[in-house]
């Protein structure tokens, strides 16, 4: 028998020689429900296409081109809103009839680029593709599963939907809906007082949910008040953020405070949600909810993202641009997406290379006490960086280096001024990039 030395260098091998093999085995595994998962994606695409070659909006496409899904053009809410619901509907139904036999729910679009637009599915169709993405994440489905009915609490901008995000003072039972409890009635998060915050932390330390439903602009907000107070809510497992883009500064406010992971969900009222961040960070697409593809990729492989959904019956959408940017990565292991923004605010650089709300906010990465912010550029390239700070501010050099980060990005200089207030879209959400014609 060799040394003690000797044992243990041959131990210490042989334990990396198997973990590399779990590795392997697992990355394997991985690979191969990836596979399995966009075999029967396809096969589904496969045998929908015969009902939707029935749907009124449709039927031309299809007789003009028999080649399939890849033959269609791609629509915008403009075709969608034409001559609905008709558009949709098979013959025979009306969406009055379809109401009151209770067999489908209407809902509204937030209204972040257009006017608000009606969409229709089936009962209980929201909640199923929502568990469905949320299960992406296996950390977030073992919380599910130990509550079976859990509570959430949520906090976004009460103009995103007209029924479940109240613009009126409401009771606390009237903002109670199933296992969700909606806490914020102001648009506005930064001109909250800060006994309305208190009230809105008691509601949530009463509802005791394991995780928060947050736009993250007005979740920011309120985590700040709880630090400053000192609150914390124990029966918290993780925070979710939706509704719009969440910024590198958010995460990092979020998690400081809460102490829990946070995690990213994507998608939309029409075609319900897409992509659900893994507890690597990876943002994976949910293969039963829809069909992604990401369209006149750049150098950089940045294009439209494309949806076709495949589980509401009631009002499909076939190559729906969404209207936002996204990277696809295909990984030996699978399949994720990294979302930039929406197209209409990519700002352009001095060359004219188009510069994304992801590339613009990376700038802040590692960087404390920015609470939120706007970069506004105007149609000579120049810009403007906006920004709230937190109570104790920014760190001067920090801030030179976002700035330089962004003059390296846009190829041109700016300014940055500090403000105590952003004020949000008609529609209620935030843009952190946009451009002016000023």
């Amino acid at each position: 028998m060799g040394s003690f030395s000797e044992q243990h260098n041959w131990e210490g091998s042989s334990r990396a020689v198997w973990q590399i093999r779990i590795c392997s085995y697992i990355a394997g595994m991985l690979a191969t429900t990836e596979i399995i998962r966009e075999a029967a994606q396809a096969s589904r695409v496969q045998e929908l296409l015969p009902r939707w070659r029935e749907v009124p909006l449709y039927r031309e496409s299809f007789a003009r081109d028999a080649s399939g899904l890849a033959g269609l053009p791609v629509i915008t809410k403009r075709e969608m809103r034409t001559g609905f619901p008709q558009n949709f509907l098979h013959s025979g139904h009306t969406l009055d009839e379809l109401l009151a036999e209770q067999l489908v729910e209407l809902e509204h679009t937030s209204g972040t680029s257009e006017d608000r637009l009606p969409v229709i599915f089936a009962r209980g169709w929201w909640n199923a593709q929502e568990e469905r993405a949320l299960r992406l994440n296996r950390f977030v489905a073992s919380v599910l599963d130990e509550n079976p009915a859990a509570r959430r609490a949520t906090i976004t901008s009460p103009a995103c939907n007209g029924l479940t995000c109240p613009t009126v003072w409401m009771s606390q039972a009237q903002r109670t809906i199933g296992n969700a409890l909606f806490v914020n009635l102001a648009r506005i998060p930064f001109l909250i007082p800060e006994a309305e915050q208190q009230y809105m932390a008691d509601e949530i330390a009463d509802w005791a949910p394991p995780f928060l439903d947050l736009d993250p602009v007005h979740g920011v907000w309120f985590a700040l008040f709880c630090e400053r107070r000192g609150l914390r809510f124990p029966s918290l497992r993780f925070v979710l953020c939706s509704y719009e883009f969440v910024s590198v500064v958010h995460r990092r406010i979020l998690e400081r405070v809460f102490g829990v992971p946070v995690y990213n969900l994507y998608g939309s009222t029409e075609t319900g949600h897409l992509l659900m961040e893994n507890e690597a960070g990876e943002t994976q697409p949910s293969y039963d909810t829809a069909f992604l593809e990401v369209a006149d990729p750049d150098s950089g492989g940045i294009g439209s993202l494309i949806v076709t959904t495949l589980s509401n019956d009631y009002m499909p959408l076939l190559r729906y641009g969404i209207g936002d940017l996204a990277e696809r990565h295909e990984r030996s292991y699978g399949t994720d997406y990294v979302v930039h923004g929406r197209a209409r605010d990519a700002l352009r650089g001095a060359h004219g290379q188009r510069v994304t709300t992801w590339q613009v906010d990376q700038c802040f990465a590692g960087v404390n006490g920015v609470a939120h912010y706007q970069l506004r550029q105007n149609s000579s390239g120049e810009w403007r960086l906006r920004y709230v700070p937190e109570s104790g501010g920014v760190d001067a050099g920090r801030l030179r280096a976002v700035m330089a980060r962004l003059e390296s990005l846009l190829e041109v200089s700016g300014t940055a001024e500090p403000v105590s207030t952003l004020v949000p879209e008609a529609s209620g959400k935030f843009r952190l990039t946009c451009r002016t014609k000023e």
